[in-house]
């Protein structure tokens, strides 16, 4: 028969008490929400089973979930590392958007869109990897749903295919993120060291958790007859902490000495710091203005730009024009005008034709927009935009004269049956000569047919490329125009060595700027000239001696935080086993002292075993061995576990009071049985007690909450012959009913 002990009734002063003395965020949002909020979102089921709690020990999942556990790891990796390469190579967006322009006809920021569709893939994977962490913190099996299985799955398919595009295609990206792993690796050992200090206290306490385990397994060891089972869990237990140990310190030992390998061309004396490097305005200033338009070029003069950059076309007739694509679609309304010749090579138009056409409307239109940070046009710039045509390459270099810029450009090859198709460097050099420009204006950077150009102009500056210092020794080249990415490759010391001058093309951030700074460069190619022009300071620029004061800084104090998080855990835990110890220790000293008057009075007695009442399962589950998984847990601060008994046939009339505990099979000693009837004696002194424990039954009025003991319907009558049988089961229940009210009354005040 089931007899239901009352707890606390809802609404009682008791209740009251208990909330308001509980903490603001308990009152706000429970438990059981925290619970089913990151079991719902990893495993799409948004009904807490206790049935899939784990137990204690290395296991936290079915085979079948360790398996596709690194899958998610994988994804997770691939995510991290595509995002951060994109990220890096944001001075390349411009180029990325350009190509799939050309290909398909349609301009749109498609580089932003891999940005976003990156991030959304890293946010997810990370997402999965904090659920489960938070699962296994919290004891729950891990279990993925099959639709969270399939994303990770296409997402690892989708992250290699784009890696091998990268590998394949576009190998000098990872050149660019080398390069900000050398201006940004002080930071992010700095960075690095604080993410370990955050991560030592879910470690610590894992491993302090798991010591734990291992010493509670062992002193149950002591009683179970499984010595070989218990010997393999302790081994998975010493293995699960080394896996995570090991990997924890051996990264925090390579943070703390991995500034000993770290070289930043950032880091260095003050005094040591080059000049600021100069600014060739590529296609003039293409935030500011319609590119290759002279709008374009006069806003970069006025933002300081040391040098002009453009890409020279020839027309049909013979008239040298600026436009860099080979069609006229992205930069011209050719569409509107003869959409069927949209796809022509411009070379192939007159420029009585390209003269009219209009070279700035789709500067102001946010489709065709070509950098997404840009700032809004003023309505007079707007205005004067949308005005703009194509122009020549004589307006380009009488600006250059007047303004005493230098002028550096690309000439495309004209196409085939072109009239100068074989002559165009020549008939170029001449209208140059013709405009009466101060040949030392001009950076010659073509390499075709140099020494006619150096014959006939020989005050050009002769601009070369990554050649060979002998080659540019012997071809008289004092200045290189090259990627920079080139950077990437000793800083290009060599050149530097050979009094080369070099200019980087193309650098629009600020920190390639900066790393470009502080490696002593000459002058770049950008087109974020109104942004780069403001920097009077490189970014990221430390001297040695500041950086060392940093880095041991940061190492003392993180290995001091590190060993005190670890020493709280394992001050708590070792108190937790104290408590637990002189609970059992208490218990064990009654089981001896009832085992000392059973073999005094050698007596055989039937008694029914009484139930057993256990508390947490991580303190004294190890304590007993005996119990079986049919417990059942009552919810509340103080978790009880009953176990039930079988039921007999006949039915009892069920009594308003408890009766008195009787020694179980394996508390007491053999006794040897006697006709006297055993009837319990109550005092004043064990009422009280047994009051203060658990309070009076109701029947009628079940409660929240109630702790069931079962009890046996039809119980026959026990005999004892010794008055101590009966003062050692009063004083067992006695124990646990005063610990039971102790933790009433200190949750109560």
């Amino acid at each position: 028969m089931l007899k239901k002990a009352n707890r606390i009734e809802p609404g009682s002063q008791q209740e009251r008490s208990l909330k308001k003395h509980n903490p603001w965020i308990i009152c706000t949002c429970s438990r059981q929400c925290y619970i089913t909020l990151i079991t719902g979102c990893y495993t799409c089921e948004w009904q807490i089973k206790q049935e899939k709690k784990s137990r204690p020990g290395p296991c936290c999942c079915s085979w079948k979930e360790k398996i596709f556990f690194p899958f998610l790891i994988i994804s997770f990796l691939l995510s991290v590392v595509l995002l951060f390469v994109w990220i890096e190579t944001s001075n390349e967006y411009f180029g990325f958007d350009w190509v799939i322009f050309l290909g398909t006809g349609y301009w749109f920021f498609w580089s932003i869109v891999l940005l976003s569709l990156f991030g959304i893939l890293s946010a997810y994977s990370s997402l999965l990897v904090v659920l489960a962490f938070l699962l296994v913190w919290e004891g729950y099996e891990l279990y993925l749903h099959w639709c969270h299985k399939i994303l990770i799955l296409l997402m690892i398919l989708l992250c290699s295919f784009v890696l091998w595009i990268l590998c394949q295609l576009w190998q000098e990206r990872w050149l660019t993120a080398g390069l900000s792993l050398q201006i940004f690796a002080p930071y992010m050992h700095l960075s690095g060291i604080t993410v370990m200090v955050i991560l030592s206290w879910p470690v610590a306490f894992y491993l302090i958790h798991l010591e734990e385990e291992v010493r509670m397994r062992r002193y149950k060891m002591t009683y179970d007859r499984e010595t070989a089972k218990g010997c393999n869990i302790l081994t998975k237990l010493r293995a699960l902490q080394v896996a995570i140990g090991l990997p924890f310190f051996l990264i925090l030992l390579c943070l703390y000495i991995v500034p000993l390998g770290i070289h930043s061309p950032c880091i260095q004396e003050e005094d040591k710091l080059g000049p600021k490097p100069d600014f060739f305005g590529h296609r003039g200033a293409p935030m500011l203005g319609p590119e290759n338009t002279m709008m374009s070029f006069e806003k970069a003069v006025e933002q300081g730009a040391y040098g002009l950059e453009s890409d020279v076309q020839l027309s049909y007739d013979q008239v040298p024009f600026l436009m860099h694509d080979n069609d006229l679609r992205r930069t011209t309304n050719i569409r509107n005008v003869q959409p069927n010749a949209s796809i022509t090579h411009s070379s192939f138009f007159l420029w009585s034709f390209l003269s009219t056409l209009n070279a700035g409307k789709w500067f102001v239109q946010s489709r065709f927009k070509p950098f997404y940070h840009m700032k809004p046009l003023s309505r007079a710039d707007r205005e004067k935009a949308e005005n703009q045509r194509i122009p020549k390459l004589t307006d380009l270099l009488e600006l250059a004269q007047k303004e005493k810029k230098f002028v550096i450009f690309d000439l495309n090859t004209p196409p085939r049956k072109h009239p100068l198709r074989h002559t165009y460097i020549r008939h170029v050099v001449s209208v140059i000569l013709a405009s009466k420009i101060e040949q030392h204006l001009i950076f010659w950077l073509p390499s075709f047919d140099r020494q006619y150009v150096q014959s006939r102009a020989p005050g050009f500056q002769q601009v070369g490329q990554l050649f060979s210092i002998e080659r540019l020794t012997k071809e008289n080249i004092s200045r290189i125009n090259v990627d920079y990415k080139r950077l990437f490759y000793k800083g290009l010391k060599d050149y530097k060595a050979a009094n080369i001058n070099i200019n980087l093309y193309i650098v629009n951030e600020p920190w390639l700027y900066s790393l470009a700074w502080c490696s002593r460069i000459h002058s770049v190619t950008t087109d974020n000239i109104q942004t780069l022009s403001q920097l009077n300071h490189p970014y990221f620029f430390m001297t040695p001696g500041y950086y060392m004061f940093m880095w041991l800084l940061m190492d003392s104090v993180s290995a001091v935080l590190i060993f005190a998080i670890f020493y709280f855990h394992w001050w708590r835990e070792s108190k937790k086993e104290m408590f637990n110890n002189s609970i059992h220790t208490d218990l064990r000293s009654l089981s001896l002292q009832q085992r000392e008057h059973g073999s005094q009075d050698s007596t055989n007695l039937p008694i029914k075993p009484s139930f057993r009442v256990l508390g947490n399962p991580w303190a004294l589950s190890a304590f007993y061995p005996t119990l079986t998984k049919s417990t059942k847990k009552q919810p509340g601060s103080c978790h009880f576990l009953v176990v039930p008994k079988k039921k007999s046939s006949e039915p009892e009339q069920v009594k308003e009071t408890i009766k008195p505990l009787r020694p179980s099979k394996d508390d007491v000693g053999q006794p040897s049985p006697t006709k006297k009837t055993f009837e319990p004696t109550w005092d004043a002194p064990r009422e009280a007690t047994l009051e203060t424990a658990l309070p009076s039954l109701k029947v009628n009025k079940p409660t929240i909450s109630s702790l069931e003991i079962a009890q046996s319907e039809t119980e026959p009558e026990k005999t004892s012959t010794f008055e101590s049988s009966q003062q050692y089961s009063f004083s067992v229940f006695s124990t646990i009913s005063s610990m039971f009210s102790y933790e009433l009354t200190s949750k109560k005040n």
